[in-house]
């Protein structure tokens, strides 16, 4: 892959519940399996700092075709307002924005594919970069909705 450009992608939608409640939930990455049509299970690598800026946590991920786990690094926690992390050394970031919209959350996932791993993708693949990269963007492009719809029916409920 010649072109290092960073990917990204974004959807949202609107909670009938508060910005702080929504973030507890999204902020809890114990409960990603809940809601993630990939990652299956989350857990703080150090429980005792869970939630902040700087914290790692580690997630399993499956597919029909693979399982693998990744660690991921906290770096944003606002609460009310934004829940970030970055998978591994800068490959993808992750987060969930939220904004208080009437009585209720607009809640922003956003998915972004970094040079750092664009350019792992081609160190590590070689030809197939560029597939394996449009693979991960078809899976962030179809979870993203899949994943707010999702938090939405938890938050409703509770």
């Amino acid at each position: 892959m010649t072109q290092m450009e960073s990917r990204t992608h974004r959807g949202a939608v609107v909670v009938a519940a508060t910005p702080e409640a929504v973030y507890d939930l999204v902020s809890d990455v114990t409960r990603t399996g809940e809601w993630s049509p990939v990652c299956t299970s989350c857990w703080w690598d150090d429980e005792a700092e869970a939630g902040r800026v700087g914290v790692w946590f580690t997630g399993r991920n499956e597919t029909p075709d693979r399982t693998w786990e990744t660690r991921s690094r906290v770096v944003a926690a606002e609460r009310g307002r934004e829940f970030a992390w970055v998978v591994g050394q800068g490959f993808v970031r992750w987060g969930f924005v939220l904004e208080a919209e009437g009585d209720g959350t607009r809640l922003t996932e956003t998915w972004e594919f970094l040079p750092a791993g664009l350019a792992m993708f081609a160190d590590k693949y070689g030809d197939r970069a560029a597939a394996e990269i449009e693979d991960r963007t078809r899976h962030a492009h179809a979870g993203i909705p899949a994943t707010l719809a999702a938090i939405k029916g938890i938050a409703e409920q509770a």
